[in-house]
């Protein structure tokens, strides 16, 4: 896709407004998970060996917007300034919300400041033309970085690239479209996609899209539960959305989708229950399917062995549960073995990434949930389409390299 790179142009001197997703899970004012902010150091870090005089912008949470931060001191970015100025080794002041653009000139090249709570900020949330120009007013340089957003039209992330006088996608959004368009456009085949999750209504537009692009689907969790039963397989007592059965024959019409040969069942759904596995025949009205079983788990590790690109989101058990995680391990391990290019995206899959320690052996972790779904399903993501437009010449602001 055709748009301006932040490391294509000359920051020297020039003030670089970056958005950035630094939405981290706090607990007693302290960072639980900080992956957010490694992943947008690099950015950060070109942009102050360029030259630049850099303001940060990022939500953090759900604050109310128009209430002012004082009154909502579980919002603030301290926190995340603390966090940022010891990874990059220099003082990140918190700039107020009347931060104002005299106040942005003031600053000299390799500053870097981040600005308070933009949901704070009246008209964020519905795109205003007033937050945008303001925010426009900040910089010489907007550079649209925070994939996990995307797919919404905000102020801080689409208003504001429509009137800044240069518009571009920061190295961490273009990678991530980049890993996006290798596997979905222009994959090296076999293409094989692991989807969980609960319900298959959450990700019936996903599973229609992948069905038409990919030469196996596999589903995973009470996903597969439906299309078990889809398959006129028992499914006893598990999750399954009877009224999605009819579109999950539809798409097994599609494409391969390897459904279970045996699973791991339970009577209740609680940490402690008893695990017992069972071929998927076997299953009686009583059951409750948890995982998949330790030949699906074998046989499904033998496939994305023989896969060259992946795709993964969601867990195809109860990965929470130890009884039942060891189907998701397997998968896990299997792709993180497999030496041809994989993706992965959604808060349930990087959280199982961390827990078998698998980091670096994915070839791209997606920093979002919704904008990694609407991109796999093929909807248009706002922040991105601007960044298009501006490139093109079709929109206001000018385009300067």
């Amino acid at each position: 896709m055709a748009i301006l790179a932040m490391a294509d142009l000359d920051l020297a001197g020039k003030r670089v407004l970056i958005r950035e997703d630094l939405n981290v899970p706090l607990k007693n004012g302290k960072i639980v998970n900080d992956a957010r902010v490694r992943a947008a150091l690099p950015t950060l870090q070109l942009a102050l060996q360029k030259g630049a005089r850099v303001i940060v912008m990022s939500h953090l949470g759900r604050p109310k917007e128009g209430v002012p931060i004082a009154e909502q001191p579980d919002s603030r970015m301290a926190p995340v300034a603390a966090h940022l100025s010891a990874l990059l080794g220099r003082e990140i002041r918190v700039m107020p919300q009347d931060f104002a653009a005299e106040a942005s000139k003031a600053l000299v090249p390799g500053d870097c400041v981040l600005l308070e709570n933009v949901r704070c900020n009246v008209g964020e949330n519905d795109n205003a033309d007033a937050i945008a120009r303001y925010y426009a007013t900040l910089c010489d340089v907007f550079v649209m970085d925070a994939f996990g957003t995307a797919h919404r039209a905000q102020g801080s992330t689409h208003g504001v690239a429509r009137f800044a006088d240069v518009a571009c996608a920061g190295p961490l959004l273009k990678a991530e479209l980049d890993a996006l368009d290798r596997a979905l456009k222009n994959p090296v085949r076999p293409l094989l996609a692991v989807v969980g999750g609960a319900k298959v209504s959450s990700k019936l537009q996903v599973l229609e899209s992948l069905a038409s692009k990919v030469d196996a689907l596999v589903v995973g969790g009470g996903i597969a539960n439906t299309f078990l039963a889809a398959a006129g397989k028992p499914v006893g007592k598990s999750l399954v959305e009877a009224e999605m059965i009819e579109q999950a024959r539809r798409i097994m019409a599609q494409t391969h989708i390897p459904l279970p040969v045996d699973v791991v069942v339970a009577s209740e759904f609680k940490e402690d229950a008893v695990a017992t596995v069972k071929a998927v025949d076997a299953v009686t009205a009583d059951d409750m399917i948890l995982d998949i079983g330790p030949q699906s788990a074998a046989a499904l590790a033998s496939a994305i062995a023989k896969a060259s690109t992946i795709l993964w989101n969601g867990p195809v058990g109860v990965f929470e549960f130890a009884s039942f995680a060891k189907g998701t391990e397997v998968v896990a391990r299997a792709i993180a073995a497999n030496p041809g290019f994989s993706i992965a995206g959604g808060g349930e899959t990087i959280t199982a990434i961390e827990k078998y320690g698998i980091e670096k052996d994915i070839s791209c972790i997606s920093t979002g949930g919704g904008a990694f779904l609407e991109f796999v399903q093929g909807d248009i993501l706002p922040a991105v389409a601007i960044l298009e437009a501006r490139a093109s010449g079709s929109e206001s602001g000018t385009i300067l390299r």
